[in-house]
């Protein structure tokens, strides 16, 4: 079942999540020696890595993936691994060889082509061979999509042995991204769910109820799946005023 925490606001859901990221990798860390985390763009994620910088991690023992990745250049401002970079990387001196970064600059197709075998080599693999993280981070869209993954898009059933895929016509600019599959998000040890503002509200109620290939956010394993809201973006906050 999903688990949905509620926090005060923006800055509180951050705080929140910092804590909660933290100490999910301390404690993969202390038990299998290494953990492995997909990150996500977007402004609630982006406050989440300045406070996760703070933690005190053992950033030696984590490898930072990527959930999805715009087709374009490590250093242009659309670029995630670049959010990433100057609000986490950076600041929490995480070396360059634990960062898996997803190379946009090379096209959908050859950029996921070449990340679905880094991760095929370097990421654990759970019992159905399948790349296995042991956390990953995600916003949602105003339309249910979480990382590049669109409502009714054909990436939605690239089927369960695919790692990554390449992106040629998202609704949002730019339209060539990279992301990771939804086997892949499906497959993982825990997923955490970040949404703030009354804009987000449609979209984690549609992701609440049942699942549908209009709101890839519902297509989340549940029982492996933590929802982090702030008032406004509450399924119940259009209720409630």
């Amino acid at each position: 079942m999903t688990r949905l925490t509620t926090c005060a606001d923006a800055e509180a859901v951050a705080v929140r999540a910092a804590a909660d990221i933290a100490r999910a990798l301390e404690q993969v860390c202390a038990q299998r020696g290494a953990a492995h985390i997909a990150l996500s763009g977007g402004t609630t994620p982006k406050r989440t890595y300045e406070l996760l910088a703070e933690q005190p991690v053992d950033w030696a023992g984590v490898h930072l993936w990527f959930a999805d990745e715009r087709c374009v250049g490590p250093n242009d401002a659309d670029s995630n691994y670049r959010l990433a970079s100057e609000t986490l990387l950076a600041r929490a001196e995480i070396p360059p060889e634990r960062v898996h970064r997803m190379r946009g600059e090379l096209g959908p197709e050859e950029g996921a082509r070449r990340y679905a075998l880094e991760l095929s080599l370097k990421a654990p693999a759970s019992a159905e061979k399948m790349a296995l993280l042991d956390l990953v981070v995600l916003g949602i869209g105003p339309d249910g999509h979480v990382a590049s993954l669109f409502p009714g898009a054909a990436t939605l059933d690239a089927g369960e042995h695919a790692l990554c895929l390449g992106v040629h016509d998202s609704p949002k600019p730019p339209p060539e991204r990279i992301t990771l599959s939804l086997a892949v998000l499906r497959a993982a040890a825990h997923c955490l769910l970040l949404a703030t503002g009354a804009g987000k509200s449609d979209a984690i109620h549609a992701m609440l109820a049942d699942p549908s290939r209009h709101v890839p956010a519902s297509l989340l394993r549940r029982e492996r799946l933590s929802v982090m809201v702030d008032d406004a973006a509450s399924p119940n906050s259009k209720r409630l005023g």
